[in-house]
């Protein structure tokens, strides 16, 4: 019997995976290894009963109580605190889940991979902050890293069977977020609940609201140029507002392959679970008769600058994505906090960057994941002077 585990269970990524793995059988199907969550307790005992897990881990100490109260009978195991999921990491699984927001999922993503099994990566932090590193890991251990974004997945399906070497352009598709169509003089208004809905897909708070500020986009062109390993200049963004063709890859003969699907993050989750093979998955088909009309435009850099910013990252290198990523994440905190205003997020992550370059030649490959995580610290040190400065202006 195959055997997973699932970091960030009760996220939207771990809702999806769980859904499918309870459709193509779930206990009887699958061992479960571990499940991890936050604090919604309730919802994790439910998805570890379901799945008979062999453990389930909450992040937060002061949650354990109650997870051992819903799992009581059970059979399952209870544990919790960033110690519990180093450690549900370092359990032997065939395939697992990657599915934790933010820097928080790096750890455990790399601890996974030395057990050689295949990492289902939808933790984009990990490639972002620490990308070459990642791949080396996984590469020294035997290990696969299979790609969640729906981009990054739209591109591996365009690759198969063909040379890396042959590829011209890789252009990722972003829906332009909640704030598109608005006028460039109302960003500065918009509040935490306008960013917070997407006009396409269906997605947690943080990922929503990067969606609107394209810093999602920037995080996924920096995970383009680590995964694929091609250079920052073959890689060109699209505001595609269907949400319809994910990516589209145009090879040195003049052609191009490109990945339509519905807007479900079941696609991309399934092919990474199914891999080599395609099931069946309960994903919409499209009708691209009834579509009609396919749209797209290059994004303006001005309502956008996370994309400027992204560019400059990849110039720099080495630590540049931690520093960068870290500063974003306390960004989007002070955002949703309302410390400080939607365009200010990119202003804050420009000044951190401005600032480390110097005091950390950011510009240094890191030789450890330590020097990752210290530059991560850094950098929101760095974030939250800037933010609680720009609250008292």
């Amino acid at each position: 019997m195959r055997s997973i585990s699932v970091f960030g269970a009760t996220g939207s990524i771990g809702e999806s995976t769980f859904d499918l793995l309870m459709r193509q059988g779930g206990a009887s199907a699958y061992r479960t290894v571990a499940l991890t969550g936050g604090r919604n307790i309730a919802r994790l005992a439910e998805q570890a009963r379901a799945l008979n897990a062999e453990i389930a881990i909450t992040a937060f100490d002061d949650c354990l109580p109650a997870l051992r109260d819903a799992l009581a009978g059970s059979g399952v195991k209870a544990a919790a605190g960033a110690g519990a999921l180093l450690e549900a990491a370092d359990r032997p699984a065939d395939w697992v889940m990657s599915g934790i927001v933010g820097a928080a999922g790096i750890a455990p993503g790399f601890r996974a991979l030395a057990n050689g099994g295949t990492l289902a990566l939808a933790n984009k932090e990990s490639l972002v902050a620490a990308g070459a590193l990642l791949m080396s890991t996984a590469a020294r251990h035997g290990a696969r890293i299979l790609p969640v974004d729906s981009e990054h997945s739209a591109v591996f399906q365009s690759l198969l069977g063909e040379d890396i070497a042959t590829v011209e352009r890789i252009i990722i598709t972003a829906s332009g977020g909640a704030f598109r169509d608005w006028p460039l003089e109302r960003l500065a208004s918009a509040t935490v609940a306008e960013a917070s809905t997407h006009p396409n897909w269906a997605m947690g708070q943080r990922i929503t609201i990067d969606s609107a500020s394209m810093f999602n986009k920037a995080l996924e062109v920096i995970e383009t140029h680590e995964y694929f390993g091609i250079s920052p200049s073959q890689i060109e963004v699209l505001v595609h507002p269907e949400s319809l063709v994910h990516a589209i890859v145009g090879f040195r003969d003049g052609g191009m392959i490109s990945h339509l699907g519905a807007p479900d993050m079941r696609h991309a989750i399934g092919y990474a679970l199914n891999w080599p093979d395609r099931s069946h998955l309960p994903v919409a088909r499209l009708d691209l008769a009834a579509i009609g009309r396919l749209t797209f435009c290059a994004p303006d850099e001005t309502r956008y600058p996370a994309l400027r910013l992204a560019r400059e990252v990849m110039e720099t290198g080495g630590l540049a994505g931690a520093a960068f990523n870290a500063a974003k994440e306390c960004a989007l905190d002070g955002f949703i906090a309302g410390q400080i205003g939607f365009l200010d997020m990119s202003g804050v992550v420009e000044d951190v960057l401005s600032k480390l370059q110097g005091e950390l030649a950011l510009g240094k490959d890191p030789e450890s994941l330590d020097m990752v995580l210290a530059a991560d610290q850094a950098a929101r040190t760095s974030a939250r002077a800037i933010i609680s400065a720009r609250g008292r202006i």
